[in-house]
């Protein structure tokens, strides 16, 4: 390049509207080259090489550069280390910032780390900003600046920050309305113009080929992607109907959130004025964030110590048939089965099979948080981490250990009419459907006896 520019990194924030670092980039005054890495240190930790979330990354990927081309930009697709790429980009003479959004992770953060310390190497420096979720880490916190830890006291105080500060917004139309300032989308559209044109790169600079997925290693998955947009009424609706797995009840949004191809801004407004319970699940994002952000353990340990002294037993074949949705409990196999095929499976029925494969099985809840960081499409490490904690009874506002589901319950309460239950275990019924894995009121006792033992100490 001849002439000073910057470069965007697209990470979990795959749109070019209401982008918050990209915005900055674009307002920094220099050109900005979009590029994204194809993660090394993530792509071969994935078994499954037809893993539907790089292929819905790699088609997210293909769409944002057909529209940067639209514009005359271009978008730089690399696969590698981050660290090794930076290396390489950072020497070239003209490159003078890098933009990003922040990451909680805790790989994420030690990547940035080490990306940080390149680019001041030769004195590029490195930005990064809040995207993902409404409010970060330690944005609310409690009167004594501790985080909260347990989730309704930190809702409430979740939405007094968001009335606190207003600002006005013009909409299509040019009407004004006064909304909330944490909400306010950033105006992208107004600066496209800063997108670096791909004829302004000269000829002779190497610029990486699009990879291919299969060039990555990967290959079509096969799976039909749910929509990035839902109708007002779903989410008007939706406390009436997301726990109904027999019905189109839910807004199946959760990729879109984790890839970023939506803005969570523009998702919390609209909630705003139609549905606090769909609002509610967005403040549950924020929450599990800052659990992770501020207590880094819940990553592969219990936010509560002591339970870690639950003697969980050994019994792959169990596990198995836990995954497989042959435990003899209808409303698990539908759900693990719906996993299994769609990498989606229902809200109501996640909790259900969490509950039963950490109390009814007394498997360790690590197997299933990591079967389930295999397949789900939506899967996103403070969420996931923080609801089979939640259900195992050993995260922050977890269902106590005594609260045990039962599963038959819990279908004659959701699935009364076994619709999602057909639909997914067409045998239920037969003799070729399997007997219980084990007896529920056997499970229950042996759950608590065990779980008591534990905590004893507590």
């Amino acid at each position: 390049m001849n002439h000073p520019f910057s470069i965007f990194w697209f990470r979990r924030d795959l749109r070019l509207d209401d982008n918050a670092g990209l915005y900055h980039a674009l307002k920094s005054g220099n050109p900005v080259l979009p590029i994204f890495i194809f993660d090394r240190n993530i792509l071969d930790d994935l078994t499954d090489k037809r893993d539907a979330r790089v292929d819905f990354i790699h088609q997210m990927l293909v769409r944002l550069k057909a529209q940067l081309a639209s514009m005359g930009s271009t978008l730089w697709v690399f696969q590698g280390q981050p660290e090794d790429i930076w290396a390489a980009l950072a020497k070239i003479p003209s490159l003078q910032s890098v933009y990003t959004n922040h990451d909680f992770e805790p790989y994420a953060i030690l990547r940035d780390e080490q990306v940080r310390g390149v680019l001041a190497a030769q004195n590029v420096s490195f930005h990064t900003f809040k995207d993902h979720v409404i409010f970060e880490k330690s944005e609310v916190l409690k009167s004594d600046d501790l985080p909260y830890t347990v989730f309704t006291p930190y809702s409430k105080k979740w939405l007094e920050k968001l009335q606190s500060r207003k600002s006005t917004l013009k909409d299509e139309a040019g009407n004004i309305a006064e909304v909330s300032f944490f909400l306010k989308p950033y105006p992208n559209q107004r600066y496209f113009s800063q997108f670096i044109q791909a004829s302004q790169i000269p000829a002779t600079f190497q610029v990486p080929l699009f990879p291919s997925l299969e060039e990555i290693g990967f290959s079509a998955s096969g799976v039909v992607f749910p929509p990035d947009q839902v109708t007002r009424g779903l989410i008007r609706n939706y406390d009436k109907t997301r726990d109904i797995p027999g019905i189109e009840g839910t807004s199946k949004l959760g990729i879109h959130f984790r890839f970023g191809t939506i803005s969570i801004r523009e998702k919390a407004l609209h909630a705003l004025s139609l549905n606090a319970t769909f609002l509610n699940e967005l403040i549950w994002r924020d929450f599990y964030s800052q659990i992770l952000a501020h207590f880094p353990h819940v990553v592969g340990h219990p936010f509560r110590p002591a339970y870690d002294f639950v003697a969980w037993r050994d019994a792959p074949e169990e596990l198995a048939q836990w995954k497989a949705g042959r435990t003899g409990y209808p409303i698990v196999d539908a759900g693990m089965r719906e996993l299994n095929a769609t990498g989606y499976m229902h809200n109501r029925v996640r909790m259900i099979v969490a509950s039963f494969l950490s109390k009814h099985l007394l498997l360790d809840w690590r197997l299933g948080e990591a079967y389930f960081a295999e397949k789900l499409l939506d899967y996103d490490l403070a969420s996931n981490s923080g609801g089979w904690q939640w259900a195992a009874g050993c995260g922050t506002d977890a269902a106590p250990y005594f609260r045990i589901f039962n599963p038959s319950e819990q279908t004659k309460k959701f699935d009364p009419q076994y619709k999602y239950i057909r639909k997914w275990v067409p045998e239920f019924g037969t003799p070729s459907y399997p007997k219980p894995i084990v007896e529920h009121s056997f499970a229950r006792q042996r759950c608590l006896d065990t779980y008591k033992k534990a905590l004893k100490n507590e």
